[in-house]
């Protein structure tokens, strides 16, 4: 899968998390489709996806032996950095960390390491 391809899981996979674990309704920003997202962020998922193939291949599938929980830590650790890299002072939700991040984003990281897992998993 390319970076861009995996970029686009990545969206996808954080789409489908906002509508499954979102209390209510979320804002418009957290399910823009695709072609709507914004360039700084379709790099950063990008770079996001890279790192969770990169991590899972490096492990030698014993990745999947980690916690939902751990597993969600990762992806949101390394959007963190993504964060810094795009932003000379991003928003404080935007580098929130873990503990302080709303369940419905931390579940929503883990939905997408696991769908990168099971896109990886196939090849």
């Amino acid at each position: 899968m390319s970076r861009t391809e995996g970029a686009r899981l990545f969206r996808e996979s954080w789409i489908a998390g906002v509508r499954r674990h979102f209390p209510g309704e979320p804002k418009a920003g957290y399910v823009t489709p695709w072609d709507g997202t914004p360039q700084w962020e379709r790099e950063a998922a990008g770079a996001v996806y890279e790192q969770v193939r990169q991590f899972l291949a490096v492990s030698g599938g014993q990745a999947a032996r980690l916690s939902r929980e751990q597993k969600g830590r990762f992806v949101a650790l390394c959007w963190t950095a993504q964060m810094y890299k795009h932003f000379e002072d991003p928003k404080p939700g935007y580098v929130a960390d873990w503990g302080v991040l709303p369940e419905w984003q931390r579940e929503t990281d883990a939905d997408i390491f696991e769908a990168i897992e099971a896109i990886d998993a196939v090849r």
